[in-house]
């Protein structure tokens, strides 16, 4: 017994020639089709690629709790001196940033955590801390302060860390 082809079977589709393009990733609606730093997806790549155990204890800390407690129950805000260090590095607090920021970010803080300076190295380790708290602050307000859906980089912040933790859900 002989087993045909697909070809044989299946004589009117051609293969690989009616296959649809669309694109791996999905573009932000405010973006144009040059910019693929904006979609979440991103922030997964960003997880996969050489990640800092400093990176992994933050994102292990925050999915911890959030598994256990559905939410962050601390609704602490960011102090004035963690403003001036964002500040220091030119970052917005996480309710004013959008995807593409935060995909920046999370490679340049990746990048800094490898640093041979340990200034920048440490500012780094404590510039995602602060991430990790706005973003404990975002979820304990069941997100209401978000006053623009282009200010949607927490959800970027968010994804990483569920990709990096032993702990996601």
């Amino acid at each position: 017994m002989r087993i045909g082809t697909i070809n044989e079977f299946f004589p009117n589709i051609k293969q690989n020639q009616d296959k649809p393009n669309t694109p791996v990733t999905k573009i932000s609606s405010l973006s144009d089709e040059k910019d693929t730093f904006s979609s979440l997806s991103t922030s997964s790549m960003l997880a996969r690629a050489g990640v800092p155990l400093s990176h992994i204890v933050v994102a292990d800390n925050y999915m911890f709790i959030k598994k256990i407690y559905g939410t962050p129950v601390v609704k602490s805000r960011i102090t004035n001196q963690e403003k001036a260090i964002l500040g220091k590095y030119d970052f917005n607090q996480l309710e004013y940033t959008t995807i593409k920021q935060i995909n920046e970010e999370i490679e340049l803080l990746k990048k800094w955590s490898q640093s041979l300076d340990e200034d920048l190295k440490n500012d780094a380790d404590k510039i995602l801390e602060i991430r990790a708290k706005e973003l404990r602050y975002l979820a304990a307000c069941r997100y209401t302060i978000i006053s623009n859906e282009i200010y949607n980089g927490y959800m970027a912040l968010e994804k990483y860390f569920e990709d990096i933790s032993k702990y996601s859900i």
